[in-house]
């Protein structure tokens, strides 16, 4: 008997003869015992991770590759696994010392680990050891969780330079291939059959659940699952094929390969584990597209057991996972087949079994939760979508007696109908008719009530066309929120255009501005020719017309009398004319006419237009374009409408707006007139930011003219168009006596002239009018942006009759919020701006508006903010700061630490996009007055002037992500 220690420390000691050798290998209650051809090491297991350290760091070098393949290597591979485990895993983490190498140490340690773990399969011989007989029972459940979290923490306590094989995906698979072989007919003899009804009892299943939780935990279920999945669908499908009639529960439960599978879930204790794998293992297999009858076997042979007895794992079937997580809609199917309709699913549908008391409760508590009106305001529309697709397919599957005996379903099914109809998002309002659709056939099945026009497929797509969007998209910089926000809409009209991505309700339409019209100041214009062009052209056609005897001979066809009455028609031309036709409800012809011609007499600006100004907007809001216009051509005459309103406030602005204010938040109009009035003053605003004027084009002539030419002074000069002829003087033969000469000359036609044989006015303007003008943009709104905002701010937040913007009448609010923000863009680096930044801030940052239960709100307030940052000029802002003016720096500080807010606690992904946008928008503010203030300083220090003055401490601005405030 040789003494490892003393064997050790002494290197002259000859230590082991030359191969072969005859190794074995022997636990004996606490020692190890290695005997070689003769000689005996014994070591107590207290000194074994000691001498271990000190054999690999200071002898292991000395040893020839056959010793230490054949003795020393072999001493770990033919013991116990669990032994070897538990005595080399805590040397991966080895602190450094004078004596030990540790780098050796460790370099040595993972060489074993990957050699008797991997190579020789360690992991699945510690389950058969777990499996095999123990002289005791009491402590056997703690090692057999210890040793499987010392497994499972081999890749993070490994070093970087580590062998790939321990790495976190490679080992962990290669365990979990190892473990699951345990599921093939050829290792059941190891596993006790009886004992898989009692897992407490079988210590290798307990094993093997122990060590899938901790990988689990260490984020590495898709590994796990990745491997899972193949085989166990693997198994069903050879089932399937080898049984003649339909795959039952019966078959697989008597097969022996199922055993493994029905006990998995038993076994693995921890619940996260649990829920983590069923959550991938559903994702996984709507990966794999695994077909309905597939997937329910898989769900019923890994959960069927622990489903009837465990109360945690029905609750996260019928609760988390139908109301709270998102899943695509295929797995919602498999789960409501597998935990609330309890049956083999029909290939093409869903089927119901006889628990129908279970089923009608989870129908009660989904519409329960859909039915909210706070779940409709502060869920995500992934969710409501989910939730929504869970209610439908459960509303299929019920009949009309199932109904009445539930509590409160109809009336719940009604409430988030209503709800959901009057939300600005069109896929909301969508989930509301194909609810009710389906619901309307539950109760009669040969009546179906649609809300939606374009639902006419007797299927539903419950995805409503939109796949689960991917995390992390990139956000743009500050011009992308102009540019992602168009597909908004709200009734007949655009609820947020330019600048926010939210849908809004009613019909969805694009509504686009009239051209700016080019204002020509010397131009003279007839009102009713105007309005009449199409007759005109008429008469102008009359020059080519011919003689039909003489072109054909089909001379006595009837004539066209279609148009006779044309001449008979009425022509407005004033527009009191107009205002008059309009408010005789009673004459639809009239209404379309003066509807036809109001918009070119507005732009016409004739005198009359600043007395009539205020009548014809309030005829215009309150006449019903959808009652007197044609049907099928209401959205032509809702456009006309507001074009012309639009024209008055570009012509008439002053008038206008003082009656559009009145009527806002006037209780004798509706939410459609309010959200049209808000859309006129939007159009407006950006109509008068792009006003297009005409100027001459500024030519220098010459004060003294030159008497180097050759032509007589008194001659016509011979400037004129290309092709022009010599000037001949004209004789007067009227009169006696000629005080004047008079000339004339041959002109080349113009471009596309055609010589017709009628009279035909000269203008007294040249032909070359147009190229000697140039057309200039002209922002004329900031002079009038406190007439179009300032009344709209105040009243807000008062409810008068009819009027609630904060709560019932939301659409309005985050359209008045959104018509703000763009005014404020339109008068963007004027001083007007920065007057009104102050008030905006101050009605933004209200309680009631940041942080409103609506996401609509919410988007909209984030834009006008964006609008502010956008609006003001960064040398305002530093003399703000200069002049000690807090209000600007305390609302711009208001904005960066609500937009940081939204971002870490909204849950709407739009707010949280654009919230992101407008902190970058004020990261780029803040450092251009950050230079405006440093040119500033620099500015008087180079002139010797008196340095900027102290109330610069009194307002700060915080640029994110530093630490510099200024």
């Amino acid at each position: 008997m040789i003494h490892i220690s003393s064997a050790f420390i002494n290197p002259k000691v000859p230590l082991f003869p030359k191969p072969p050798f005859d190794p074995t290998f022997s636990f004996g209650g606490t020692d190890l015992e290695l005997n070689v051809v003769g000689l005996n090491f014994k070591v107590k297991c207290g000194e074994t991770r000691r001498r271990f350290k000190d054999v690999a760091s200071n002898w292991l070098a000395c040893f020839p590759f056959s010793a230490r393949k054949h003795v020393y290597d072999v001493f770990f591979v033919n013991g116990l696994v669990t032994e070897v485990v538990q005595v080399l895993v805590p040397c991966l983490q080895q602190s450094g010392s004078s004596d030990v190498d540790v780098n050796a140490v460790q370099s040595n340690t993972e060489r074993l680990l990957v050699l008797s773990l991997l190579e020789n399969k360690g992991v699945l011989q510690m389950a058969r050891e777990f499996g095999g007989p123990f002289r005791s029972e009491e402590n056997l459940k703690s090692t057999v969780s210890r040793v499987a979290q010392i497994v499972a923490s081999i890749p993070d306590k490994a070093k970087l330079r580590a062998p790939t094989s321990l790495s976190s995906h490679l080992f962990f698979k290669e365990v979990t291939i190892q473990l699951l072989s345990l599921a093939e007919e050829g290792n059941l003899e190891m596993l006790d059959e009886g004992a898989f009804y009692n897992t407490d009892m079988n210590w290798t299943l307990l094993f093997v659940g122990e060590t899938f939780s901790r990988i689990c935990r260490r984020g590495s279920v898709d590994v796990l699952l990745s491997e899972i999945i193949p085989r166990i669908l693997r198994h069903v499908r050879s089932l399937s094929s080898s049984t003649m009639e339909s795959l039952g529960s019966d078959v697989l439960e008597s097969s022996p390969g199922s055993q493994f599978w029905l006990n998995l879930i038993q076994a693995i204790k921890d619940s996260y584990a649990v829920e983590r794998m069923s959550e991938q293992l559903l994702y996984q297999l709507a990966t794999e597209q695994v077909g309905d009858v597939e997937a329910y076997w898989i769900l019923w042979l890994l959960f069927h057991r622990v489903f009837k007895c465990q109360i945690s794992v029905r609750s996260m079937f019928t609760d988390k996972f139908l109301v709270w997580k998102v899943f695509p809609v295929c797995c919602l199917r498999w789960i409501l087949q597998f935990s609330v309709l309890e049956c083999t699913p029909d290939p093409n549908s869903l089927a119901k079994g006889h628990n129908t008391r279970t089923f009608l409760d989870t129908v009660q508590h989904l519409v329960a939760v859909w039915s909210k009106r706070e779940f409709v305001q502060s869920a995500p529309v992934e969710q409501q979508i989910y939730v929504t697709a869970g209610v439908g397919l459960s509303l299929e599957q019920m009949s009309k007696e199932e109904l009445d005996e539930t509590k409160d379903v109809m009336h719940s099914i009604l409430q988030g109908v209503s709800c959901r109809l009057q939300s600005p998002n069109h896929i909301v309002r969508k989930m509301a008719s194909s609810v009710a659709l389906v619901f309307s056939k539950v109760i009669d099945p040969k009546n179906p009530l649609y809300l939606d026009d374009s639902q006419t497929e007797e299927t539903i797509d419950w995805e409503f066309g939109l796949s689960t969007p991917k995390k992390g998209a990139a956000l743009g910089t500050s011009s992308s929120l102009e540019e992602g926000i168009k597909d908004s809409e709200i009734s007949t009209t655009s609820v947020l255009g330019d600048g926010l991505n939210h849908k809004a309700s009613g019909k969805s339409k694009s509504r686009k501005l009239s051209e700016p019209k080019v204002v020509d100041p010397d131009e003279i214009i007839d009102p009713v020719i105007l309005n009449y062009d199409s007759v005109s052209d008429e008469d102008d056609n009359d020059d080519v017309s011919v003689n039909s005897d003489v072109s054909s001979d089909s001379s006595l066809q009837p004539y066209d009398l279609s148009d006779d009455d044309a001449d008979l028609k009425r022509k407005f031309s004033q527009l009191v004319d107009v205002v008059a036709a309009l408010r005789k409800s009673d004459d639809a012809d009239g209404v379309e006419k003066a509807l036809e011609v109001s918009e070119k007499l507005v732009r016409a600006s004739p005198d009359e237009l600043k007395f009539v100004a205020s009548d014809l907007v309030r005829t215009l809001v309150q006449v019903r374009c959808s009652d007197l216009a044609i049907e099928g051509v209401e959205d032509s005459a809702e456009d006309k409408r507001q074009r012309t309103l639009v024209a008055l406030l570009v012509t008439c602005p002053v008038e206008s707006l003082e009656t559009l204010n009145k009527l806002l938040y006037s209780p004798n109009v509706d939410i459609s007139q309010r959200l049209m009035i808000l859309d006129v003053m939007t159009e407006g605003a950006q109509e008068l930011a792009d006003t297009k004027i005409i100027k001459a084009k500024h030519q220098t002539r010459a004060l003294i003219s030159t008497t180097s030419e050759t032509q007589a002074w008194f001659l016509p000069s011979d400037i004129g168009p290309p092709g022009a002829g010599a000037w001949k003087e004209i004789s007067e033969t009227n009169s006696l006596l000629n005080w004047t000469n008079r000339y004339e000359r041959e002109l080349p036609p113009n471009r596309g002239q055609i010589r017709r044989g009628k009279t035909r006015q000269w203008s007294l303007r040249s032909t070359n009018a147009r190229k000697s003008q140039i057309e200039w943009s002209h922002n004329k709104f900031p002079v009038y942006a406190a007439a179009f905002m300032l009344p709209a701010m105040q009243g807000f937040d008062k409810r008068r009759q009819g009027v609630d913007l904060l709560d019932r009448d939301f659409i309005v609010l985050g359209k008045l919020i959104y018509m703000l923000g763009v005014c404020m863009k339109c008068a963007a680096m004027h001083p007007e701006a920065s007057a009104l930044a102050g008030p905006l801030l101050d009605m933004l940052s209200s309680r009631e508006i940041c942080f409103h239960k609506e996401a609509y709100v919410r988007r909209s307030t984030l834009f006008a903010a964006s609008c502010v940052l956008l609006s003001l000029h960064p040398s305002y802002v530093a003399t703000s700061l200069v002049e000690g003016n807090t209000a600007i720096s305390n609302g711009l500080e208001w904005v960066r630490t609500w937009a940081l807010h939204v971002t870490e606690s909204d849950t709407d992904r739009e707010c949280y996009s654009m919230a992101m946008t407008c902190l970058q928008l004020h990261a780029e503010m803040a450092l251009q007055a950050s230079r405006a203030l440093e040119s500033a300083q620099s500015t008087s220090i180079a002139k010797n002037v008196v340095g900027i003055p102290s109330n610069l401490s009194k307002g700060t601005i915080i640029i994110p992500h530093s630490n510099v405030q200024y």
